[in-house]
């Protein structure tokens, strides 16, 4: 009995063994420099070596003769690895067209559109690179979540960010981290034609928010995402930056106690770790994912798939990533303690929101909603700075003045006393515990204020107002706030002359900048 049980169990193995290596099959072609860009190799036009082409796990090098070979399965998105110097082609969407799909039954039994059927393996799967002046300091654009949920929202989102930032010139590409719409992907075609407006190639990161939820488990979440964007994991170089675009979201299937959380899967890891063998050392590494790197209260991640992330970018010097996912922001320096495993700490940017608070609060005159998160940050965009391997981050609120850095909140008047009991705060959206922020009365000597964690006084204002209302707001009422880790607070100056005095406030951040900003308040007598 015991026998017959093993012999089936070998045989079946065996079995599954011979269709999988069945379903297998080698997929080759050449990179090669398309000088004309009519998407064909012409015969001037020369192949390339030493590029790097990945299946979303192995990664080769092409030969001197521009040639790869890479085994593909049955769902399979094959991608060029854009080395610096050449940008890949984009389509009229302005969505970069690096990679082909190979599916070749496409995504079946999906509630939302997936992956067509791709037939059969051609013979041959070239990329395109088109050489381009490559640039020692550039910029980028960043959004965070703008997890639209409905028509009306894709409208907030282009009258409410798109719309300044339409034909821009002086930045290289943008990316969204993740939640690109809400829990439909029927609206990422919507999303798509808004975005491409901005006239930037643009790339996508994976959200929670972008999953297809009818699906039994993690490895058919992405089905929607790829039909759109392609690859959900991938890199590519822009001068001495090396860019991995990560999922990091592990979907635990529909109807499982806890949706998904913050993971990487083992096929990941080994795309990272392929990946970096052919960065130079020198290159700064930046991460873009959904979530955080780090467990923060609902936000929970797999501590595991960190630490061997973690251990490949170990030898790397320079490295920086980015999340969106909470909707609020903060930065985050991740030590020795949290299982980073060089000596100085990792610094990861978790960005705020162009939805900022899910699009709510009273609409303004274009009829959009302010969307004031719960620490106080208003929606807005980041920009990142790349110089080289050295790179700053700046935010920028939409809808204000560049140079508005900061919210303050300063009693107009208070009474002249010896010691105030008013206090005064200064809100700096981008601020962390390698800032420093000061103030000045009337241009005397500065002194500093202490960075305290604290609700936004004018958010809170702002939800009272919403609460005491005795009739219903246009829009929807904000989410009570939630503790800011960027808040600076010191008493009010109340021993001072009756009259009007002047409050000069100074940030010094981390990247060695100072902003500045002027408020006026009264002292007056009873």
């Amino acid at each position: 009995m015991r026998t017959s049980i093993i012999k089936h169990f070998l045989l079946g193995g065996l079995l599954f063994f011979s269709l999988e290596t069945f379903a297998q099959q080698m997929a080759k072609g050449v990179v090669y420099e398309d000088l004309n860009r009519n998407g064909k190799r012409d015969k001037k036009e020369r192949v390339l070596p030493n590029v790097a082409v990945s299946n979303g796990r192995d990664v080769v090098l092409t030969n001197q003769k521009g040639e790869y070979s890479l085994p593909v399965g049955d769902n399979t998105i094959l991608f060029v690895i854009k080395p610096s110097g050449y940008m890949t082609p984009v389509d009229s969407n302005n969505l970069p067209k690096f990679y082909y799909i190979h599916n070749p039954k496409g995504a079946q039994n999906t509630k939302y559109k997936g992956v067509a059927p791709t037939g059969a393996l051609p013979k041959s799967i070239d990329f395109a690179l088109y050489p381009e002046q490559e640039k020692e300091e550039y910029k980028i654009l960043v959004f965070g979540d703008p997890q639209v949920y409905n028509l009306n929202e894709v409208e907030y989102l282009k009258r409410g960010v798109v719309e300044e930032l339409r034909g821009v010139k002086d930045y290289e590409f943008g990316i969204s981290l993740g939640d690109l719409v809400g829990n439909n992907p029927d609206l990422f075609q919507p999303y798509i034609q808004v975005m491409k407006e901005i006239g930037l190639p643009w790339y996508n990161v994976m959200g929670n928010h972008d999953i297809n939820f009818d699906v039994p488990h993690d490895s058919l979440s992405d089905a929607s995402f790829k039909a759109h964007f392609g690859p959900n994991n991938y890199s590519f170089n822009k001068g001495k930056v090396h860019f991995i675009i990560l999922d990091d979201v592990f979907y635990h299937g529909e109807g499982a106690p806890r949706q998904y959380e913050g993971g990487l899967r083992e096929d990941q890891l080994e795309f990272i770790e392929n990946d970096l063998k052919y960065v130079p050392k020198d290159y700064l590494i930046v991460i873009c994912a959904h979530i955080p790197f780090v467990n923060h209260g609902k936000h929970t991640v797999r501590e595991k798939d960190n630490l061997r992330l973690f251990k490949a970018l170990k030898d790397f010097p320079y490295t920086f990533s980015m999340s969106a996912h909470t909707h609020y922001q903060t930065q985050i320096f991740i030590d020795k303690e949290l299982g980073w495993q060089q000596d100085k700490p990792h610094h990861h940017y978790n960005v705020a929101t162009t939805s900022g608070n899910w699009y709510s609060g009273e609409p303004d005159s274009r009829g959009v909603p302010p969307a004031t998160m719960a620490d106080g940050t208003k929606k807005g965009y980041a920009v990142v700075t790349f110089k080289g391997n050295q790179y700053e981050v700046d935010y920028y609120v939409s809808g204000a003045p560049k140079d508005f850095k900061m919210d303050v909140f300063l009693p107009k008047v208070v009474e002249k006393k010896k010691n105030s009991r008013a206090s005064m705060y200064v809100n700096y959206y981008l601020g962390g515990a390698k800032d420093t922020i000061d103030y000045r009365v009337d241009g005397g000597q500065w002194v500093l204020m202490k960075r305290t964690e604290t609700f936004d006084p004018h958010l809170l204002m702002e939800v009272l107002r919403w609460d005491t209302s005795d009739k219903l707001l246009k829009g929807t009422r904000p989410s009570d706030p939630n503790l800011s880790t960027h808040i600076w607070k010191a008493a009010v100056p109340s021993n001072l002359s009756v009259g009007k005095h002047t409050i000069e406030f100074r940030v010094r951040d981390m990247f060695g900048r100072t902003f500045t900003t002027t408020r006026e308040f009264e002292i007056a007598k009873h």
